[in-house]
């Protein structure tokens, strides 16, 4: 029986070296083909990704429209802030002492009683003298500071400065509404009412 031979001979080797040569291109061939396609990728990727100027311009005008009416808004609001505070500093310089004044009108009607009771003797009617002084010199110091009387007797009621505690019927000398009789002084802070005159109305 004959021996199979193991002999490479030249034209083996060449086919070998071919088959290798081929194998190596190809594979080249697909890593190109790969690199391609992924940069074709990423090119797409890109240009979905990239933002319009335009667009962008748009956004950014639409983005200071709106800065611009909050800065608008807080600025009218900070003079809004500062009128207000101007009315209520003025109020309280107009107003100033109302508390004073209420608390000395308890004083002015004891004071007012006191020249309504009778003074039969020397020694009474120069207290009663004393008590006129002192009654006349507080009306002064009050009106000094725009607390003057309410216009009551023969007015025509005004809720606004009258207090009806007591109605009466209408005669000739007393129309509907009109104030017949003062029971209490009222008195006014400028143009506010520090306290109500109480009044007697015709109805």
């Amino acid at each position: 029986m004959a021996k199979k031979s193991t002999r490479t001979t030249p034209e083996d080797s060449q086919a070998s070296t071919t088959d290798s040569a081929a194998t190596s291109t190809a594979s080249e061939a697909t890593q190109a083909a790969t690199q391609a396609a992924t940069s074709t990728t990423d090119d797409q990727a890109e240009q979905t990704t990239a933002v319009d100027p335009t667009q962008q311009i748009t956004d950014l005008k639409a983005q200071l429209d709106a800065k611009d009416d909050q800065l608008l808004r807080a600025q009218a609001e900070i003079v809004n802030m500062q009128n207000r505070n101007k009315k209520e500093q003025a109020a309280l310089l107009k107003y100033d002492g109302q508390a004073l004044a209420k608390d000395v009108l308890p004083v002015l009607d004891n004071l007012e009683r006191a020249l309504a009771t009778p003074a039969d003797d020397e020694a009474a009617q120069q207290l009663k003298k004393g008590v006129e002084m002192v009654y006349g010199h507080l009306q002064d110091a009050l009106k000094k500071h725009g607390v003057t009387e309410v216009a009551a007797a023969g007015e025509k009621f005004d809720p606004n400065i009258h207090q009806a505690v007591q109605t009466v019927p209408v005669d000739d000398d007393h129309p509907a509404d009109t104030v017949v009789q003062v029971l209490q002084r009222g008195y006014l802070l400028k143009d506010r009412t520090l306290r109500p005159a109480m009044v007697v109305v015709a109805q």
